[in-house]
């Protein structure tokens, strides 16, 4: 008798687990975190550090940058240490825009890329995903020019 009660506990356990949806995220929460290591990815150029830079890379993240795609990490790294190389940063970059999905898992970070002197001259647009251990990381990069301005 015992052991067809214990079977029916577990089963009946195991159903109710499967049926539990897990919590959406905040989608706040969730924009803040992705502003934050927006931020931070930033400061690595601004800082000259190229290992920081590379933490917030993906290990299969794609960067559209140069004639090709970049795939990998090593890839991105090894291309964007041209960047690294002088005493100050050739550009910099800040998001004004952060897009999560509700899922929590993937987000959308866009904002002005700026030149030494401060004069905005593109736009970048990064899709930031949420890996093991709760860390963001770049998937895919892509910066894009400005649209040309109407002639006044």
């Amino acid at each position: 008798m015992r052991r067809p009660f214990l079977v029916l506990l577990t089963l009946n356990a195991f159903l109710a687990a499967c049926t539990q949806m897990p919590a959406q995220p905040d989608v706040a929460t969730v924009r803040q975190q992705v502003f934050t290591a927006e931020r931070a990815f930033a400061k690595s150029m601004a800082d000259r550090n190229l290992k920081d830079f590379s933490v917030f890379v993906s290990e299969e993240a794609v960067f559209f940058t140069g004639p090709t795609p970049l795939r990998g990490k090593a890839a991105v790294t090894a291309w964007w240490a041209q960047y690294f190389t002088g005493p100050s940063a050739p550009f910099s970059w800040e998001p004004d825009e952060v897009e999560p999905l509700d899922s929590g898992t993937l987000a959308l970070s866009s904002g002005p890329v700026r030149d030494p002197t401060g004069k905005v001259v593109a736009r970048f647009n990064s899709i930031w995903r949420q890996e093991p251990g709760g860390v963001w990381r770049v998937v895919f990069d892509k910066g894009s020019p400005l649209p040309p301005q109407p002639q006044q």
